[in-house]
This record gives structure tokens, C-alpha cells and sequence, in this order.
């Protein structure tokens, strides 16, 4: 049964390569507005389960809907199309490109012009780059970058370019946003500002955010619901005190015994 409350749901999702199962019957509910944290040991299946949701991977077993459609098997320039945007655990940023060229790159998405537009450089094409030009700019300005925005992209600080790929990604207008450890690589300053900032991407744009983050701090602080994982399964779902409260979690994720 699909719930229109969730934006995202997932029905016993199962992906096997060869003889590996790296995730087992996995079921998700992500209510709309949500900050939800999926945490797990490394090699749990979290970053698996973003490349299902994304269409990276195809699924051997199960459905995922999205807004009322059911995704699986689509292209994932078509699953971005439907609003699910996601950052990577690596920074994959446009290394060739500009900070304000690696934001309007993603704004092509939403582009209604033809190729005929671009190469005749009608009043269309002008049009939609210049209004591509400002969202960038806004973007950029919300992220503390558009001092930057003609710097190349990969010349930038660790944490800045952590930044510019989540202003990237938002270029798209999503309603789904995946971070794949966004906290990563950074120091506690920069851990408590991401947490500022998540929370208020999600009041500002009305987003619904998933995360993966290894930094329990971040997860703690800002998740209202935590999905764990352990060998490709999900093994505890609750709020932020039962999970560090929870017997399995405690033995497969936090060492207890």
C-alpha cells in the first residue's frame, strides 16, 4: 500500500551481485518534510541504497515509489527530472568549470530550450541563461560562495566545495535530497554549521532530506527519525533517543556489547 503522507517509500528492495546480496528485503518510509538519517557500519549497503533511489543500480527485487510514481528502472536523468537530487560521499564537482558554471550546469535540467535556441542564440536561450545565471547566483550567495563564483571549482577549500556540491544539487529543484556524508572531512566548526544549514534548507525550500553520515553528531542532531542498516538489512528504525538506546545498534554500529 502507498502512503501519499511518504514521499519516498521503498518495498522489500533487494540488490545481489553475483552471489552478494548488499541489500536484503529493505523497506523505507520518508514521510514529506523529513530529516531522516540512515546510519550503519561501513559496508552496510547505505550508499547502494542511494545508487537504487537514483537509479545507478537497477534493483533484483522490489519497488521504490517517489511522489506517488514508482521509479525503479528508470534512467537516473529521469528520476532527477521527478525532484530527487543527491551528493556524493566523494566530491564529484565539474573540475573543469567555474563555481558559478558547476551550479548553472545543473539548472540545464529544467531548461524547456531547444538545441536549435542554443546554436541560433535566440531571445529563449538568452533568456533561460540569464535566469539560470541568477538562481546560480542565489544559490551561491545562500552558501556563502557567490564571492567565489568565478573561481575554479576544485581550487576551493574542502569544506566549500562540500557546500557547492549540496548549492549544485539544489539547482535542480528537487524535493528529495540525498546526502551521502556531508559531514565528512570536516572539522566540529564545520560539522555544526552543516547542521545549521541542512535544517534550514529544509525549512527554506521545503525539502525532504535523507542522510547517510558517519559523524553521530550530525545524525543526532539534526534527524527526527534514523533507519539503521547491518549487512544489507535494516535492523532498528526510531527517533534519535531509541536508536542510541537500541540493543542491536548498539552491538552492530556502536561497538557495545
Amino acid at each position: 500500500m502507498i502512503d501519499a503522507s511518504s514521499l519516498l517509500q521503498t518495498r522489500s528492495v533487494t540488490k545481489s551481485f553475483g552471489g552478494i546480496t548488499a541489500v536484503k528485503t529493505f523497506t523505507m518510509d520518508v514521510a514529506r518534510g523529513a530529516l531522516y538519517g540512515l546510519i550503519g557500519p561501513n559496508g552496510a549497503g547505505k550508499t547502494t541504497v542511494f545508487n537504487l533511489l537514483t537509479g545507478v543500480y537497477d534493483t533484483t527485487a522490489g519497488e521504490i515509489h517517489f511522489d506517488g510514481a514508482r521509479i525503479d528502472g528508470k534512467k537516473p536523468y529521469a528520476i532527477t527530472r521527478l525532484g530527487i537530487a543527491r551528493t556524493f560521499q566523494n566530491i564529484r564537482l565539474f573540475p573543469d568549470l567555474t563555481v558559478l558554471e558547476n551550479v548553472m550546469a545543473a539548472r540545464h535540467l529544467r531548461s524547456r530550450q531547444t538545441l536549435a535556441d542554443a546554436v541560433l542564440g535566440t531571445t529563449r536561450h538568452h533568456r533561460e541563461e540569464q535566469e539560470s545565471r541568477e538562481r546560480a547566483m542565489s544559490l551561491l550567495k545562500l552558501f556563502d560562495l557567490d564571492q567565489l563564483a568565478d573561481e575554479r571549482s576544485t581550487s576551493l577549500p574542502y569544506g566549500s566545495q562540500r557546500r557547492l556540491e549540496i548549492a549544485r544539487a539544489l539547482a535542480t529543484d528537487p524535493k528529495l535530497l540525498l546526502l551521502d556524508e556531508p559531514a565528512a572531512g570536516m572539522n566540529s566548526q564545520e560539522s555544526f554549521d552543516l547542521m545549521h544549514l541542512i535544517r534550514r534548507l529544509r525549512d527554506e525550500f521545503a525539502l525532504t532530506i535523507l542522510l547517510v553520515e558517519h559523524n553521530m553528531k550530525v545524525v543526532m542532531g539534526i534527524c527526527e527519525t534514523i533507519q539503521v542498516m547491518d549487512y544489507g538489512e535494516a535492523i532498528a528504525i526510531g527517533t534519535p533517543r531509541e536508536i542510541q538506546k537500541n540493543r542491536k545498534v548498539i552491538e552492530a554500529y556502536l561497538g557495545g556489547g
